[in-house]
């Protein structure tokens, strides 16, 4: 029996507890999707999973921890940069960027829940959970974005004399909040939606944006 609990067998309670995380987490990142931070209801999210609302709060501690695993799943249930199809890949960074802005709004549409529980990471959590997102992000990486500048700098195809996780951070940060325009009207300061959207419209402001990335990263 010993030897049984040190290999980490027989601990029913634990996987137990463990499948219980699962189900609470799955529903919350439904939940929270539908509703938003603030509309969404701990007591809902527990009825949902046949437990009480003290269960949820012994688990997660408050319904902002709740989200924070909801956002740690749903980030890290989306695809990396280099997830892209490898023949695309293999074109190269640029190729490879100009791809998952081409196809935001197909992503987004084919898996919802994940990409409005991200969303509202980024707008919806509040300060409180600013920080502990942002030291998520930074220590995971869940996107792969440095491993992703790492590729761009192996190939020449981006600048080697910056601090490459000071581009991965500055891409994070402007391309997200690019898809997220080109991805909804509501988050769009005017750049893709004003005046009602077109085709053109929408692969020129691509290209702009291209452009004025490569400016910045691209090796000279």
């Amino acid at each position: 029996m010993y030897l049984r609990v040190r290999m980490g067998e027989g601990h029913p309670r634990r996987g137990a507890a463990e499948q219980r995380r699962e189900r609470i987490i799955g529903a919350a990142m439904r939940h929270f999707a539908e509703h938003g931070f603030r509309g969404a209801r701990v007591e809902d999210i527990a009825a949902e999973c046949g437990v009480a609302k003290g269960t949820v709060f012994l688990d997660f501690g408050s319904k902002e921890g709740l989200f924070l695993a909801a956002f740690q799943r749903a980030v890290s249930a989306l695809p990396a940069w280099l997830d892209a199809p490898a023949q695309v890949v293999e074109q190269g960074f640029w190729a490879t960027l100009d791809w998952w802005l081409d196809h935001t709004e197909e992503f987004i549409s084919s898996d919802v829940v994940p990409n409005r529980v991200a969303m509202m990471g980024r707008y919806d959590a509040g300060l409180l959970l600013r920080r502990p997102i942002d030291r998520f992000m930074r220590s995971e990486d869940p996107y792969g974005t440095l491993e992703f500048v790492e590729f761009g700098v192996a190939r020449g195809e981006i600048r080697g004399d910056v601090d490459v996780e000071m581009i991965a951070s500055m891409l994070d940060w402007v391309a997200e909040r690019f898809q997220d325009a080109l991805s909804s009207e509501e988050l769009d300061p005017g750049l893709i939606h004003r005046g009602g959207e077109t085709a053109d419209r929408r692969e020129t402001r691509i290209r702009e944006f291209t452009e004025l990335l490569r400016g910045g990263i691209a090796t000279r």
